[in-house]
C-alpha cells in the first residue's frame, strides 16, 4: 500500500478523534419532563457500565460523569463513541433541600432514568 493510503488513514483517524471529542462535549442526549411532583430525567448512555456512572445533585445542577475503557485491539479506523461523559444540567426548578433527596435512578438497556422529587408551592386557601 502506498503513502496515500497511510495519509488517508491518518486523516480519517484524526477526524474520528475530533468527532469523538465533539460528541463527548455534547453528549449524552437528555430529556427532562415534569410529571406530578417529580422531574423525570432520561439520559442515553449506551455502552457504559452502571458502576462507572456517577450522579450528583447540588443546588439546581445535576452532574453526570462516566468513563469507560477503550475497547478492542487493532488499527483504529474510526472512533466516535465517547469514552468520557462529564455533563452538567441546570434543572428547571428547585429540588427538595432535605438531606434525603428521595431521588432514584435506574440504568436499563443503556438508558439512565432518574426520578427527582421537586418542591411544589403551597396552595393558599381563600376564605
Amino acid at each position: 500500500m502506498g503513502l496515500g493510503y497511510y495519509m488517508v488513514k491518518e486523516v480519517m483517524k484524526e477526524i474520528g478523534n475530533k468527532s469523538r471529542e465533539f460528541f463527548e462535549f455534547i453528549l449524552p442526549p437528555v430529556d427532562v419532563v415534569i410529571q406530578n411532583d417529580n422531574l423525570l430525567v432520561s439520559i442515553d448512555m449506551p455502552g457504559f457500565d452502571k458502576k462507572d456512572i456517577k450522579l450528583r445533585i447540588h443546588g439546581h445542577i445535576l452532574s453526570i460523569s462516566a468513563k469507560r475503557e477503550t475497547i478492542g485491539e487493532g488499527t483504529v479506523i474510526w472512533r466516535q463513541r465517547p469514552n468520557v461523559i462529564d455533563k452538567k444540567i441546570r434543572l428547571p426548578m428547585r429540588v427538595k433541600d432535605d438531606e434525603d433527596l428521595g431521588a432514584s435512578a435506574k440504568y436499563i438497556d443503556g438508558v439512565l432514568s432518574l426520578t427527582i422529587p421537586i418542591k411544589t408551592g403551597k396552595s393558599i386557601k381563600i376564605d
